[in-house]
């Protein structure tokens, strides 16, 4: 608990901060949101409270593991957002994360507790989470400087991993322009990432992500990512998986399309259509080369909708998997978390999907239910990786406050001798998560 201290007196100084610019707000004058502030102090006592509560129990089954584990942990995001003053505004926010009880669950491969217990990967950790200055005097443009969360398109090559307690975060300048019609451009460069188990990496990346809206809720992107990064950290179980390769720095170029269109008000057909190339960039090896592509589609009645989908990351002749060092992984090839990096004998995954709320019954209503089914089988070497079904409810208990249960069940497939990526075991694992966002 020695870790927690230094963020309840963070925590105490944002509160006294609240409560400062509560007295300011008995003034009509300065809770009056539609004028500019008219001084520093002004802008930073009417702020914005920033504040996120998420406690949650994960408990896993894997097969060759003798116990299970359960990880109850709780993750406080807090801070404070400052209101734009002559075009400036300041966010900053910390994290903590702790669990609670006995730790009967391992964090990393090399954690003592891996003997006898899956890993769970929310370690604990007290940091700043995010600090960064907003420039907003450039009319459609925003310029932010510092440590960042990024999120681009369905989070598939750039995320944060929100999922897990611990985000993933960069110290970054980006710059984002809609001053085109139905336009968005992104520009960024990003120099250190802290990754879900706290370690920061150096890493120099460019990144440029463009997206027309050629009518509503229709648009396509076109993106590039340059990430120049020797060892990318990016992980397997909690093992950093670098395919073997001295140098993994790569380049991904693609173009998406995504959106509906609507036969009438309540029925739509949903539609996904994407396409990346991945090869070796700044001093990578030459064996990073490999595709990327989805495509998917499905029917919306109303609130309600199923689809399916067929994504492929290719293998360079059983050399190379394509990987998505820096995204949100776990959204992809089920929730079991068995695929965060890609086999180097590539991936192919067909999913069948499902969801919507309920409404009209009740208490029920507002339960939000979502599911997905997955096959896997290698791009390369024709191997069966196995299958995997994941099911989530969500709903409303009260204002700010939202529960969470989710389950997934990985059943594996053939085994591969030798090979940590690609040979697996069974894994069931389940979440009961409270969300608190004040």
């Amino acid at each position: 608990m020695d870790a927690v201290r230094p963020w309840l007196l963070f925590a105490a100084t944002v509160i006294s901060t609240c409560a400062h610019a509560q007295s300011v707000a008995t003034d009509p004058a300065a809770t009056d949101t539609t004028q500019p502030p008219a001084s520093l102090i002004e802008a930073i006592t009417q702020g914005d409270l920033l504040l996120n509560l998420r406690p949650r129990w994960e408990n896993v089954a894997q097969d060759n593991k003798p116990d299970h584990a359960n990880a109850l942990t709780l993750r406080t995001l807090l801070g404070w957002r400052t209101r734009p003053w002559h075009g400036l505004s300041l966010t900053l926010e910390g994290i903590d994360v702790s669990h609670l009880g006995d730790r009967e669950y391992a964090t990393t491969r090399t954690d003592p507790h891996f003997a006898r217990y899956p890993i769970v990967a929310d370690p604990d950790d007290t940091d700043v989470n995010q600090l960064y200055l907003d420039y907003t005097g450039v009319p459609a443009t925003r310029v932010r400087l510092g440590r960042q969360s990024i999120k681009l398109d369905n989070v598939r090559f750039v995320g944060n991993v929100e999922f897990r307690q611990v985000m993933q975060v960069f110290n970054a300048v980006t710059v984002e322009n809609t001053g085109l019609p139905n336009t968005r451009l992104i520009a960024g460069y990003l120099w250190r990432q802290k990754n879900i188990l706290g370690d920061e990496r150096h890493l120099e990346m460019p990144i440029f992500n463009a997206r027309y809206t050629w009518r509503p809720d229709n648009d396509v992107s076109g993106y590039a990512y340059l990430q120049d990064q020797p060892v990318t950290g990016q992980v397997l179980n909690n093992v950093p998986g670098n395919s073997g390769f001295d140098d993994n720095s790569n380049r991904i170029l693609g173009l998406r399309a995504n959106g509906s269109h609507a036969f009438s008000d309540r029925f739509k057909l949903q539609y996904t259509a994407e396409y990346a190339r991945q090869d070796d960039y700044a001093g990578g090896d030459s064996r990073i080369d490999a595709d990327y592509w989805r495509i998917g589609a499905g029917p919306q009645l109303g609130g309600w909708f199923a689809r399916v989908d067929y994504e492929v990351l290719s293998s360079n002749r059983g050399r190379y998997g394509f990987q998505t060092p820096i995204g949100t992984n776990h959204l992809f090839q089920g929730w079991a978390d068995q695929f965060l990096t890609t086999p180097a004998q590539g991936m192919r995954d067909i999913y069948l999907s499902a969801g919507g709320k309920l409404a009209g019954l009740g208490m029920l209503s507002g339960l939000g239910i979502y599911m997905e089914a997955h096959r896997f089988e290698s791009d390369f070497g024709n191997i069966d990786f196995g299958r995997e079904f994941d099911i989530g409810l969500t709903y409303p208990l009260w204002k700010g406050l939202t529960g969470k249960i989710e389950y997934a069940d990985y059943r594996a497939g053939d085994a591969v001798p030798g090979d940590s990526l690609a040979n697996k075991v069974d894994v069931r694992k389940f979440w009961l998560t409270l969300i608190y966002q004040y």
